[in-house]
């Protein structure tokens, strides 16, 4: 008897332990908020990080950010939200604590964000493009029209459960310059891993829908993170990119086959790289181009 109550206590602590680490929080540094935002500033780094491309259904005439078209992952279908300013519908009675807490640490006021929102890549994000981008949001005309919602089947409703994916996962942290490299190359590497979360699409994921960094943009073959290209060297190589065609391609959808890139990509073409500027294609293409 008395070693049946051990066992037991001995299980309870286990469990209690296991609890307590997977649902510990995980936060990243602490952000100056304190920044004054600009929001002329922001229109350009919602571009950057592609909120216009997911945040709008344009296939089915969707308002602009008032909530895109459904992403269909092992795990459910996700329906990006409103992101427009309407205080209902959309984010418009977020503080920008909040703001920022849902980039850098995937946590929204209902509770654990999935990462089918690249908070893992926001995360990197400089303090003063989050601040800018939430003064751009904070701006936007308000739509009253909620987003559809999204169809993800028990267990995985259970928010609490991305407490466990996080600590497992997710370390959040801000971008660091590489060593050795130029600003040119550390402004892409900035864009395609941070805000413009490249490797996001184009990495293949785990059965827990997790990114292989060790196998950082090798291309998806599809199931949670979509169907993507490598983006690595040889990869685009093989395809006949060198930087300025690379570059190019993301302004205009052309390729070095004659081709026009559609689906996904083309419309992250459409609605987030072509408004980006020559400089910051450049810096993708240097980037995702080097040795």
């Amino acid at each position: 008897m008395k070693k049946r109550w051990i066992g037991l206590v001995v299980v309870a602590l286990v469990g209690a332990a296991t609890a307590v680490y997977f649902l510990k929080p995980v936060a990243g540094p602490e952000r100056d908020l304190t920044l004054v935002g600009d929001a002329t500033r922001g229109d350009y780094v919602m571009r950057l990080a592609g909120c216009v491309a997911c945040h709008t259904d344009a296939a089915a005439g969707g308002i602009e950010l008032a909530g895109g078209a459904g992403l269909e992952t092992a795990f459910g279908t996700f329906v990006p939200p409103n992101i427009t300013s309407d205080p209902k519908a959309g984010i418009g009675t977020w503080t920008l604590e909040q703001f920022s807490d849902a980039l850098s640490n995937g946590m929204g006021p209902q509770g654990h964000l999935y990462p089918a929102f690249p908070y893992e890549n926001y995360a990197l994000m400089s303090d003063q493009d989050v601040v800018d981008l939430y003064a751009a949001l904070m701006k936007t005309q308000p739509s009253p029209a909620p987003a559809a919602e999204s169809s993800v089947p028990f267990p995985f409703n259970v928010r609490l459960i991305m407490a466990g994916w996080k600590n497992l996962f997710f370390s959040p942290r801000r971008f660091e310059p590489e060593a050795g490299k130029d600003e040119v190359y550390n402004r892409g590497k900035y864009l395609a891993m941070g805000p413009a979360h490249c490797v996001a699409c184009h990495t293949p994921r785990n059965a827990l829908g997790a990114l292989e960094w060790d196998r950082a943009f090798a291309g998806s073959p599809g199931g949670t993170g979509g169907k993507a290209p490598p983006l690595t060297r040889e990869a685009l190589v093989a395809e006949g990119y060198d930087v300025a065609m690379l570059a190019q391609t993301l302004k205009d959808g052309f390729t070095p086959g004659f081709d026009v890139l559609g689906g996904p990509m083309g419309e992250v073409i459409a609605d987030s790289t072509s408004f980006w500027t020559d400089e910051d294609l450049n810096a993708v293409a240097t980037y995702l181009m080097a040795e």
